[in-house]
């Protein structure tokens, strides 16, 4: 039968998986960091998901597809709730509270054994573009090299800051979308872009700065770049 059916365009898509979240059939996932129709019956054709796309990658279009099946969407919400119960933790967002830890003067290299990370996912592709730890944070966006190479990164570039990560030649997405949406739906107070020295690594440096710019926001922002044996350089 030919009805009103989304359709989501991929190249525009910034993976934030805020269609796949307003989708109460579950009709859109979220497939190779892109959000995708799964099934043609799941989709009633209502479009919550049009107004929660910050991009504005979904339309309707008139075309050939199944009928919407009620019956089968509910008894996809029962299998994914005994499956997913509380949600998949790995993707949950959520503060880490900080850890206490007594440490003698003599024993200082204890101390940079300590995880500075105070939130989860860390992941650019998987964090979501609205939450409570993004109002008045420092937010460091960081190439993921950089945490391997530089001895002390949590000590002196996540301690006290907000950081998610990414690798802009693994990673076959434009950041800057989705960075950008993050700093203009929160108070974001600074932000702190961390690189390595391989020219490839340019492209989150690139991609932080764009999200800056189209942000319309006016905060302090700095480029620190890590040389391959763990140097900062100037």
């Amino acid at each position: 039968m030919v009805r009103r059916i989304i359709e989501i365009n991929e190249e525009i898509c910034n993976g934030c998986g805020l269609c796949a979240k307003a989708c109460h059939e579950g009709a859109i996932g979220m497939v190779n960091g892109k959000a995708k129709l799964l099934r043609d019956d799941y989709c009633d054709g209502l479009g919550d998901c049009l107004p929660n796309c910050p991009v504005g990658a979904i339309s309707f279009v008139e075309r050939e597809a199944a009928a919407y099946d009620e019956a089968a969407v509910l008894e996809n919400k029962k299998k994914q709730q005994q499956a997913h119960a509380g949600g998949c933790p790995g993707m949950k967002a959520r503060e880490i509270p900080g850890h206490k830890v007594q440490v003698s003067a003599a024993d200082v290299s204890a101390a940079e054994t300590v995880s500075e990370l105070r939130q989860w996912p860390v992941q650019i592709q998987l964090a979501p573009v609205k939450a409570p730890y993004f109002e008045g944070a420092k937010l460091l966006i960081a190439a993921d090299c950089t945490a391997y190479a530089y001895g002390n990164f949590h000590r002196d570039f996540i301690r006290g800051r907000v950081a998610l990560i990414g690798c802009p030649k693994l990673d076959d997405v434009d950041y800057s979308e989705k960075l950008t949406e993050i700093l203009r739906q929160n108070d974001v107070k600074s932000l702190t872009i961390v690189r390595m020295e391989v020219p490839c690594c340019g492209g989150i440096e690139r991609a932080a700065v764009s999200a800056l710019q189209n942000s319309g926001k006016f905060i302090p922002w700095q480029v620190v770049t890590v040389s391959v044996d763990g140097r900062i350089l100037d």
